[in-house]
């Protein structure tokens, strides 16, 4: 089923509306300009229709006046040479005539009407087409604004995590630096402590062997 399904629903439809109702705008707009492109085609194909009917009832009308005349000329003879029945009887077709002129006056008006109509549908149908394009105009320009601005808010990002890793591998890199310095400087020093340890240590066991045979004298000499 279309958007719009009279000629009347696309005039009197209020674009800005079904576009704000829209869940995708941009598919709908494309939708009605389609189906306004397609109404345009059918009602312009209408009045051509409509235009060759006037044109054939207008030569239709034309030959009618024109019979009309000559029955009229044949009476006016009848009449002059003294035959007033065949001048009634002229006259009587050309009433006949005039009748069927009446008829087909009617029928100009009616389709002269008709076009007029159809001639200001075709202008209103135009305007909302011309409406429609540039709201669809309107819209690719501000998808197209925001894309950019996307892209843009994008590169700003990434570039500012770009320059935030930077900053944290520098100072990863000056952290390394310092516990490098710091480290730089126990180098050699640890041999040095163990050795003094060591003989420390065997200083230490001296004296616990000078204690211990100390204590084994005097214990024997108490014995």
């Amino acid at each position: 089923m279309g958007i719009f399904s009279r000629m009347t629903d696309i005039i009197n439809s209020n674009l800005t509306s079904l576009l704000d109702k829209a869940e995708d705008p941009k598919k709908m707009i494309r939708m009605m300009i389609q189906e306004m492109e397609e109404t345009l085609v059918e009602v312009r194909s209408s009045s051509a229709r409509v235009i060759a009917d006037r044109k054939t009832t207008g030569r239709r009308l034309e030959r009618m006046r024109s019979e009309a005349a000559e029955w009229e000329s044949k009476a006016m003879l009848a009449i002059n040479k003294g035959r007033e029945d065949l001048a009634r009887a002229a006259l009587s077709e050309k009433q006949k005539i005039e009748k069927e002129i009446a008829a087909i006056d009617k029928e100009l008006s009616a389709l002269d009407e008709h076009l007029e109509h159809l001639n200001e549908e075709v202008g209103q149908l135009q305007i909302k087409l011309n409406d429609a394009k540039a709201k669809q105009k309107a819209m690719l320009l501000r998808q197209s604004s925001v894309e950019s601005r996307m892209r843009v808010k994008r590169q700003n990002h990434k570039e500012a995590l770009d320059d935030a890793f930077e900053k944290f591998e520098r100072f990863e890199r000056r952290v390394d630096s310092l516990e490098g310095q710091l480290e730089s400087m126990d180098i050699g020093m640890q041999p040095k402590a163990d050795l003094k340890s060591q003989i420390d240590a065997l200083a230490e066991d001296d004296d616990i062997n000078d204690e211990l045979a100390r204590l084994k004298e005097k214990m024997t000499k108490t014995n």
